[in-house]
């Protein structure tokens, strides 16, 4: 092989691997905070919000529609829904549980509700069964349209307890 046949191969063996290089740090980027299982330590700020209930287990199923948001306190998107998830909490206190459960200190919940992707919202109705799975970010407005669209109005001053009474 001469040398200019040499250079060119090095070239474009160069040129593929800065654009692997690229495309992983892209694909990294953009999946950051968003997989159950990212890894990190430390603190983040979200700490303890006492409007959560922190146990999903003992809350799904107990006679009350229960929102389970599964997150990590290092995902963006989650720390973002932290604000309205307290406020839908206190509104609707008695009629709606919310419960976060942070999946990094918590990686069994992870594996009991099947969850690759954070943040991820699953509704369950009174009885404990599932009527619906969200993943990824959820504004409160999209939240309480999705309670609505299954019977329960967390918006009006009504108390409806389930879908069709």
């Amino acid at each position: 092989m001469n040398g200019r046949a040499r250079s060119d191969n090095r070239s474009t063996i160069h040129r593929c691997l800065v654009a692997v290089i690229v495309v992983t740090a892209a694909l990294a980027l953009l999946l950051a905070g968003c997989s159950s299982d990212d890894g990190e330590t430390g603190d983040s700020g979200v700490g303890d919000t006492s409007s959560l209930v922190g146990n999903d287990v003992a809350v799904v199923g107990s006679g009350v529609p229960t929102l389970v948001d599964l997150g990590s306190d290092t995902c963006t998107p989650c720390k973002l829904m932290e604000p309205f998830l307290e406020e839908l909490a206190a509104e609707n206190a008695g009629r709606l549980l919310v419960v976060f459960v942070n999946t990094r200190e918590d990686r069994e919940a992870a594996q009991r509700y099947g969850i690759s992707i954070i943040p991820t919202q699953i509704f369950f109705d009174e009885e404990g069964e599932e009527l619906l799975r969200h993943q990824g970010f959820l504004a409160k407005e999209e939240i309480l349209s999705v309670w609505l669209e299954h019977g329960y109005d967390f918006v009006g001053a009504q108390t409806n307890s389930a879908g069709g009474e």
